[in-house]
């Protein structure tokens, strides 16, 4: 329980940290985030039309800390401003319309790769110094090695360009209306298909070789030799005395990941211009949409310290020794 208590305090602490930072950093970039937003118009507003809009986008001359309360509550009530990029609309539309995008096609290369990942590290470990022991590890390092936008780039050359087999942009056919019907789902399958690969091929390689080198080690442990020599049949050896344990730590990296997917792979998103959330973060950058970058960020944020505190409060449950050190503590 006191374990528990730490890692909850933990989790209030830094996202009020997160929240606060969010507050402080657009206020102290410098620039006019009105003027921004309407110098791509001809001509000059009146003052008195850009000041109602300043005050509409929450930019007065009242002091931080009030700001900071009224920042607060409407954080806490959902107003979180208009979008400088597609004004009139909220920032919550936006996002609401852009993080299922990002969700779907993140969340599921990422599960794939965490899965298969671990899954075949298991594999090569157990039957290390073979033939996939031997291949696998340095032909997947090579997609690790390369950046994601570069192999992006080449996927959308050679398959999209060159031999036209998939779609070069957006997440779904031009004009086609969404909904929940087979030819907008398919179409959207079509358009994650090199984006999803692109992501897949970057994480799986760190996923196996971390799992292959967790089994090696845990395999040399005293019990599992023990546990080898009183005939324990090779399966159960390594699935309940060698996986299990050694998975500990994927545990922790899989939490960073699942954390990470809201914020996408930005520039994948950006290079197959696909609807996400990475891709409206960098849209927002490039027009200081500052209350869109400001919901982006927290998102990212409140994602990342979600997916930390239920692993470890997971962790109690899969390591004792956690339950132990924290009651000892």
């Amino acid at each position: 329980m006191h374990y528990i208590v730490n890692r909850l305090i933990f989790f209030v602490l830094s996202l009020w940290a997160a929240v606060t930072i969010n507050f402080a950093l657009p206020r102290l970039m410098p620039g006019n985030p009105a003027l921004a937003m309407f110098a791509k118009f001809q001509g000059q507003m009146q003052p008195q039309a850009l000041k109602a809009l300043e005050l509409q986008f929450g930019f007065n001359n009242q002091p931080w800390y009030i700001q900071y309360f009224t920042y607060l509550r409407e954080l806490v009530t959902g107003h979180w401003g208009l979008s400088f990029t597609y004004y009139p609309t909220p920032v919550t539309t936006v996002i609401h319309n852009s993080l299922p995008w990002t969700l779907g096609l993140v969340g599921v290369a990422t599960v794939l790769s965490v899965f298969l990942g671990t899954a075949l590290g298991i594999f090569i470990s157990w039957r290390r110094g073979g033939f996939w022991d031997n291949i696998l590890p340095p032909v997947t390092m090579f997609f690790q090695a390369v950046p994601y936008f570069w192999m992006a780039l080449v996927l959308l050359f050679v398959f999209g360009f060159k031999l036209s087999w998939f779609p070069m942009a957006h997440g779904y056919g031009e004009g086609m209306p969404a909904g929940w019907n087979r030819p907008f789902l398919s179409s959207m399958l079509y358009h994650a298909v090199l984006p999803g690969i692109t992501i897949f091929l970057g994480s799986f390689s760190g996923w196996m070789i971390g799992m292959r080198n967790n089994m090696i080690y845990t395999l040399g442990e005293d019990y599992v030799v023990f546990a080898e020599a009183k005939g324990v049949s090779p399966q159960r050896l390594m699935i309940m005395y060698a996986a299990r344990n050694a998975i500990l730590p994927q545990v922790t990296s899989f939490a960073i990941a699942i954390g990470n997917v809201v914020s996408g792979s930005i520039l994948t998103e950006v290079v197959f211009s696909y609807p996400g959330i990475g891709n409206q973060l960098n849209t927002a950058v490039l027009n200081e949409d500052y209350p869109l970058i400001q919901a982006a960020f927290l998102i990212i944020a409140i994602a990342v310290l979600v997916a930390n505190l239920v692993v470890d409060l997971l962790y109690t449950r899969l390591d004792p020794r956690v339950r132990t050190e924290g009651a000892t503590a």
